[in-house]
């Protein structure tokens, strides 16, 4: 009887190996994003809104972000940015508003060889509400967006057409030279103006006889208005632009009260 001998070959293994990447290095003086707290409601005597901003340099991306338990509005102060949220994704363009809802977590992503900066208001909410993409550039030139006021222009940019718990928002532009009139107030909502280009004036005070706050403003500078005060703005040499949020009940001033509108007469309460 002939012996056998089985030789055995070994397996080759074919699957490819992951490639090993390589290490990057994060200077300390990088620039990268970065979220600014501009307040939160308690240190700001309000019952309600936060407000902060993004900064993104050219090129980069944030984590997800979320705020929960609120609703929040984005706005496109500078530059232009993207918004990814719920699987889809917003491209913002200067001065556009993004509604974000209850407790949603979303990333920005600036591919543009320039800086951006965006703006975040926040309020409490108990609802889930639509996402809304809100277009300055579509939305400045409808008449059914737009209040005409004397030496001035209001857009509605989140109205009350809009879903959300408690946020209106829009952007007022000021001629030189112009001032808010009628002063007035609110017993149910709480406002922030965020100057967003020019320079000017505003006072917030309970009464006339306690004017204590007369402060000169200018771009980047914001106000937070509790409720019962009366607010309002001066523009001086130049155009001034700011944008007007608030958290509580959900009217414009100008839509609830018409002698707003007509810029005459005493003081309105809301």
């Amino acid at each position: 009887m002939s012996s056998m001998t089985t030789t055995t070959t070994p397996e080759t293994d074919n699957t490819a190996q992951p490639a090993v990447k390589p290490a990057v290095l994060f200077r300390t003086d990088a620039p990268t994003v970065s979220f600014r707290q501009r307040f939160v409601h308690s240190e700001a005597n309000l019952l309600f809104l936060d407000c902060g901003e993004y900064h993104l340099p050219p090129g980069s991306v944030s984590w997800q972000v979320a705020a929960p338990g609120r609703e929040c509005l984005l706005f496109m102060w500078k530059g232009s940015a993207v918004a990814e949220l719920g699987g889809a994704s917003y491209a913002l363009a200067p001065y556009d508003t993004l509604y974000v809802p209850l407790g949603a977590a979303f990333r920005l992503v600036n591919s543009n060889t320039a800086p951006s900066c965006i703006i975040q208001t926040s309020a409490p909410a108990e609802r889930v509400h639509p996402v809304f993409h809100s277009r300055f550039a579509e939305f400045s030139r409808r008449e059914d967006r737009i209040r005409h006021l004397q030496g001035k222009v209001v857009y509605m940019m989140f109205d009350v057409s809009e879903c959300a718990d408690k946020l209106v928002a829009g952007y007022t532009f000021y001629e030189p030279y112009t001032r808010a009139w009628p002063p007035h107030n609110h017993t149910d909502q709480e406002e922030t103006y965020i100057f967003i280009k020019g320079h000017g004036a505003m006072e917030v005070y309970e009464t006339a006889e306690q004017m204590t706050f007369v402060h000169s403003v200018n771009e980047g500078d914001l106000v937070t208005i509790p409720f019962l005060n009366y607010h309002p703005v001066f523009s001086q040499e130049s155009p001034l632009e700011f944008i007007w949020c608030i958290a509580g009940e959900r009217y414009w001033v100008g839509d609830k009260n018409k002698d707003f509108m007509k810029g005459s007469g005493p003081a309105i309460t809301t």
